[in-house]
């Protein structure tokens, strides 16, 4: 909730920006109004350099007041508010540089382009990450505090996007900073977006003994006796595969969020398998066992007895 105290705060942010822009408009418009300039050139060169400088100072706190305003803090584009002002600030940078040094201005930019492009190819690899950040403030294909998996192999929460890196905090409470660059390479699965809910799975295989009406009922009964996963929409079971060693069953449930995924996954494997017990029913590893131990059992070596030779005489 905006309190008072912010507001006066947001006030005061912009109120001498405008203060300052406001004598160097009226120097302006009393030099356009007369027909003779009453002021000296350099003051009026001046008058503008403060409007520019001014204007983009008030630019961008007025742009992170309406982020502010408008966005909550965990999805703030820093990153974005941070572009937008250098920008506003170049732009004034350059516009002053005009009006004090006129056509020189322009031809130090002109001929400071082969030294640009030297150091640029010099920092390429900072250059591209630099690039990559704005593609990504612009784009917000992943932004502050979801839950990602880069190239499924680093997976973690977003705590920082930065010019040149993007930072992750993984489950196991590691702090992992990866170039920008390196991250735009790699292919993103954003856990958190378009919802945080989103629907998982685990696969059981069972012997082909094991009716598929009544595996699937046990199975969807274990899975709705985890009692912690999402109920709507309810888990269901597919069958979708058949093999030599089994009939392979997806179980799918939703769960809440990508930090919740491993406890969720943990809850219906227990449960499923509690199920499985209760209707008697052993995995195919389990089964192989048994039947190998039996066959041991029932060896005549086992029991102590030689195998018979007869003479052939």
């Amino acid at each position: 909730m905006t309190t008072s105290t912010d507001r006066v705060r947001r006030a005061s942010r912009v109120v001498w920006p405008i203060i300052v822009i406001i004598p160097a408009l009226a120097i302006q418009g009393v030099h356009v109004s007369s027909h003779q300039s009453v002021q000296p050139e350099w003051t009026e060169k001046a008058s503008i350099c403060v409007i520019l400088f001014a204007g983009a100072i008030l630019f961008s706190r007025l742009l992170s007041i309406f982020f502010d305003r408008r966005l909550t803090k965990n999805r703030r584009p820093k990153l974005l508010r941070e572009l937008t002002g250098s920008l506003a600030f170049l732009a004034a940078a350059i516009g002053s540089a005009s009006v004090l040094f006129g056509d020189f201005a322009n031809g130090i930019l002109a001929g400071s382009g082969l030294i640009i492009a030297i150091i640029g190819f010099a920092m390429r690899n900072v250059v591209a990450d630099i690039l990559t950040g704005i593609a990504f403030g612009l784009e917000a294909p992943f932004r502050i505090g979801d839950w990602v998996d880069f190239g499924g192999t680093t997976k973690g929460q977003i705590v920082e996007i930065g010019w040149r890196s993007t930072r992750l905090l993984t489950r196991d409470a590691t702090y992992m900073i990866l170039p920008n660059s390196q991250v735009a390479r790699q292919q993103l699965t954003n856990y958190s977006a378009p919802r945080r809910h989103y629907r998982t799975q685990v696969t059981i295989m069972l012997e082909h003994d094991v009716e598929v009406s009544s595996a699937k009922a046990i199975l969807l009964r274990g899975a709705l006796a985890a009692g912690t996963i999402g109920s709507d929409p309810p888990p269901d079971v597919r069958l979708v595969a058949l093999s030599l060693d089994g009939a392979a069953y997806v179980v799918r449930f939703w769960v809440p969020n990508f930090a919740e995924d491993m406890d969720c996954r943990d809850r219906v494997l227990v449960s499923i398998a509690s199920a499985l017990s209760e209707a008697a029913i052993r995995l195919p590893g389990q089964c192989a066992e048994t039947r190998r131990s039996r066959t041991t059992r029932n060896s005549p070596l086992e029991q102590g007895n030689e195998p018979e030779f007869k003479n052939a005489a």
